[in-house]
């Protein structure tokens, strides 16, 4: 006999991911025959380097194959920490491996901090909108996510007034990430230091995900390593997915105190253990061949930021709706103008069914008036898309 599944208390809640998921439809429609213009993937659609992916063919063939340590191999950890350091400001003290943890992508990065730094009856402040999983997997770390709305007059960014507004007693940290998923927003320098310095009064656990630092286009990104009044309470998260085009092969890290290293260490060889023995030494050449890294990133950036000015040409009069996409690679459009309770949801069925493009509606980042549309893709699919985008949204528009 079938019994009905019931989920336990550990996932009632959960969601799926809404960006897989518009994915995995975009892919269904495109193996059935439809044209999709796919506009939903955060996945930049460059080749890994060739150094790159040599230094992972030589690594197989060295016998890269087996397990590694938990955290990762040292020669990478010594590397991250060592890029990290580059950062920091004169007379900071340095970063050493025994606080880097390698893992499966920065996303794992981030569930580890979640799950060792809150717990039942933890408050965390969630900048919104924001990427999707972080409300999830604050949920699964039994914490309870506080979304605090961005200022629209501001590229939805949140100050450090706003922060403090939603603040409680029970607040014991924030998640930040700049430059921004799903808005392409970037904080200034003085943005970050304020809500830096309100965190360190507060003692708050800080958690920045930097995985699109190094893709800026009106000026280079912040770290918050560069200014960070201490690093007691602090944890970075970044990997090579983004701006080394490396996304499959799933590496990211952490940057912490070392207490909360071993903590983080420890959650991990419960779940992952080592991420990919080969991913790693592909990881360890992107950032050991600083000088060909550098220039793979530049020509890849040369690309992003003609297709950023190319889709803000094709969306003409229906820019205004938009963020400035100041980082990563993402539009995100006001579709209030839709109507209903949830325009952007409407707006993302319509658009994909009327005139085959898939973006991700809003709702995912709890903005349901908004949509997310990823240039990330061919500039001619960008553009053409993105054109589409604007004549659904403009024959919108209120008379």
């Amino acid at each position: 006999m079938s019994r009905k599944f019931i989920p336990s208390a550990n996932i009632a809640n959960l969601k799926e991911s809404a960006t897989l998921a518009v994915a995995a439809k975009a892919r269904a429609l495109k193996a059935a025959g439809q044209p999709v213009i796919d506009l939903g993937a955060g996945e930049p659609d460059f080749d890994t380097p060739a150094f790159i992916r040599k230094a992972a063919a030589d690594a197989v063939e060295a016998g890269a194959t087996r397990y590694t340590a938990t955290e990762g191999i040292p020669a990478l950890r010594e590397a991250i920490a060592a890029d990290a350091n580059r950062l920091l400001p004169e007379g900071a003290e340095p970063f050493t491996a025994a606080q880097v943890v390698v893992s499966s992508g920065s996303k794992q990065s981030l569930f580890n901090a979640c799950m060792a730094c809150f717990g039942p009856g933890d408050e965390v402040l969630v900048p919104t909108p924001s990427w999707t999983s972080y409300y999830e997997m604050l949920e699964l770390a039994r914490a309870t996510a506080v979304p605090v709305l961005g200022d629209p007059n501001n590229s939805l960014k949140v100050t450090a007034a706003m922060l403090a507004e939603s603040a409680t007693p029970r607040t014991r940290g924030v998640m930040l990430n700049s430059p921004c998923n799903p808005t392409g927003a970037v904080y200034t320098r003085e943005e970050l230091a304020d809500i830096l310095k309100l965190a360190d009064e507060q003692a708050w656990w800080v958690l920045s995900d930097e995985i699109y630092l190094r893709i800026a286009y009106d000026e280079p990104a912040t770290s918050v390593l560069q200014l960070a009044p201490a690093r007691d309470r602090l944890i970075v998260i970044n990997g090579v997915a983004k701006a080394y085009a490396m996304t499959g092969w799933r590496i990211g890290w952490s940057l912490a105190p070392t207490a909360v290293t071993r903590a983080m260490i420890a959650v991990q060889s419960h779940t992952t253990s080592n991420p990919a023995a080969v991913s790693q030494h592909a990881a360890l050449a992107a950032l050991s061949h600083v000088e060909q890294a550098d220039a793979a990133i530049a020509e890849m950036m040369v690309a992003f930021k003609r297709r950023r000015d190319a889709v803000l040409n094709a969306l003409g009069e229906a820019r205004k709706y938009a963020v400035h996409p100041a980082g990563a690679f993402y539009l995100y459009l006001d579709v209030s103008s839709y109507g209903g309770d949830n325009p952007g949801a409407r707006f993302a069925e319509d658009l994909l069914e009327k005139h085959q493009v898939a973006v991700v509606p809003g709702s995912a980042f709890l903005t349901p008036n908004w949509i997310r549309a990823s240039y990330a893709t061919s500039d001619e699919l960008a553009i053409e898309g993105m054109r589409r985008v604007a004549q659904l949204l403009t024959s919108t528009e209120p008379s």
